[in-house]
């Protein structure tokens, strides 16, 4: 009896303990695991030869 309860709330332990960091590591929080705003990507200028915006190669027209 006393096995099956040791047993039973070292699992529960664990299972609290691994859940802790993964909340923490999710995006857009701080490592404490409260909300943050999310860094937002910075758009990719590309240019050609002579120092000129052109399209980037690989990027789909906007279908507008």
């Amino acid at each position: 009896m006393r096995l099956r309860l040791l047993f039973s709330s070292l699992a529960v332990m664990a299972l609290i303990g691994a859940s802790d960091p993964l909340s923490a590591a999710t995006p857009c929080r701080d490592a404490k695991g409260k909300f943050i705003a999310c860094p937002k990507p910075k758009p990719v200028k590309c240019r050609d030869e002579k120092g000129r915006y052109t399209k980037c190669p690989g990027q789909a027209a906007n279908p507008g």
